[in-house]
């Protein structure tokens, strides 16, 4: 299945699947079997049905700009489905990435671009930064019940896996775009 791994929101979507054979080798065409799309996310009421048109012996898919501006970001399903008369057959599944868009109307509010991992290195800077000033509470207790938070040993071990995790991210997405490994180093003799 050719669907995109990653899309914008509010973008026009294209890809073509090429024909299929089902479990026992008997071919799955565009002639006589329809390949549908099902797109959903773990947000309530959302997600999108997407249906082949006839492509050689494939299928061609359109998402419309209209449709995918309302998806929100984040990692979102598929399910590609064929049905013919009664049969069906899930040619393939997985997940695909929507972005937020950028474009807008009126005034730009601000966004948020950082990754998920990127926010949480963040998250732990802030809470060693409160520590070290002291002005964080390391552990309490009210009424009996007691709570005890990282210590700054434990937050500067995870503040190290993260920001590994996070040149990982950086480094895989200057690969993604064509700018090379960063880690490559070349000699010229």
């Amino acid at each position: 299945m050719k669907i995109p791994a990653q899309i914008r929101a509010g973008d026009t979507v294209k890809w073509r699947d090429d024909a299929a054979a089902d479990g026992f080798g008997n071919a799955i065409t565009s002639a006589t079997w329809t390949l549908t799309y099902y797109l959903r996310t773990n947000t309530a009421s959302e997600g999108a049905t997407v249906v082949g048109t006839t492509y050689g012996t494939g299928w061609e898919f359109t998402i419309a700009a209209g449709t995918s501006a309302a998806f929100d970001a984040g990692q979102w399903y598929w399910q590609a489905i064929a049905t013919y008369s009664t049969e069906k057959l899930t040619l393939g599944a997985g997940q695909l990435e929507v972005l937020q868009a950028l474009s807008y109307t009126g005034a730009p509010g601000a966004i948020d671009g950082r990754t998920q991992l990127q926010e949480d290195l963040d998250a732990v800077k802030a809470a060693i930064r409160a520590i070290v000033s002291g002005g964080a509470v390391q552990q309490y207790s009210i009424a009996g019940r007691s709570l005890s938070k990282y210590s700054l040993s434990d937050l500067m071990q995870l503040e190290a896996k993260l920001k590994a995790e996070v040149k990982r991210e950086q480094a895989a997405e200057l690969i993604a775009n064509g700018l090379g490994n960063p880690h490559n180093l070349f000699v010229r003799f």
